[in-house]
């Protein structure tokens, strides 16, 4: 993932600057900073949700923000999971129905996605809540939902936006390391967004937004993912 010179335009009146960055595979970020600074912008770049006002978003040798909408879809449905801050899970389905839609909008159906959906839950100790629906589901139970459904597909690029807002702390760490964990498994580029100073610090590689810009660990020598 690169990034090259990207601006965003609010209206007639403000706009963002970003700095470039350059991501490998299998490597991660945290962007933090103070509301307002951009940071879902940023994130939405990345997934292809929005087009930067100026500037380049490139994934391998594809440049997603001069992809049409359609082009954006396939690059979310073949690369991208994407974890929402409140989850975005619909009501009236049940956990294993979520990830079931995740899928098919990837391409996958049938009995192969039926596997890998009961597959991916169990993974991540859900194997007993397939058929209860988000409101029967506690906080966390829910926010693993929506990890599996942005995992199923097994992307190349995990985005998570403020993944332990509605934690506290103890359950925070456990969603880091859910994280973490299940990106490595995938081979992933992983990067989270986040306002929590507990797990911006877990992070060696870190983006801070709306001061002056600090990114730490080598981002010279890092190479743009393979497509």
């Amino acid at each position: 993932m690169q990034l090259t010179g990207v601006t965003h335009r609010y209206g007639p009146d403000v706009s963002l600057s970003y700095p470039d960055l350059r991501l490998a595979g299998g490597e991660e970020l945290v962007i933090s900073g103070p509301s307002g600074v951009g940071k879902t912008t940023l994130l939405h770049f990345m997934a292809g949700l929005l087009l930067p006002s100026g500037g380049e978003v490139r994934y391998g040798d594809t440049l997603i923000s001069g992809l049409s909408e359609a082009g954006r879809d396939r690059y979310r449905a073949s690369t991208v999971g994407y974890v929402f801050q409140d989850f975005h899970l619909m009501p009236g389905y049940t956990a294993l129905e979520n990830v079931l839609l995740g899928l098919g909008l990837a391409g996958v159906r049938g009995p192969a996605a039926l596997a890998r959906a009961r597959e991916t839950l169990t993974g991540l100790g859900l194997g007993g809540r397939l058929h209860h629906s988000p409101r029967q589901l506690s906080t966390g139970e829910r926010q693993r939902v929506a990890l599996a459904r942005a995992v199923a597909h097994r992307p190349k690029l995990l985005l998570a936006d403020e993944p332990t807002a509605h934690l506290d702390p103890s359950r925070g760490l456990d969603a880091l390391a859910l994280l973490r964990g299940t990106a490595a498994e995938l081979g992933a580029t992983l990067v989270v967004v986040s306002h929590d100073p507990q797990l911006v610090g877990a992070f060696e590689r870190r983006l801070e937004l709306g001061r002056s810009v600090a990114v730490s660990a080598a981002a010279a020598g890092s190479q743009p993912v393979p497509a």
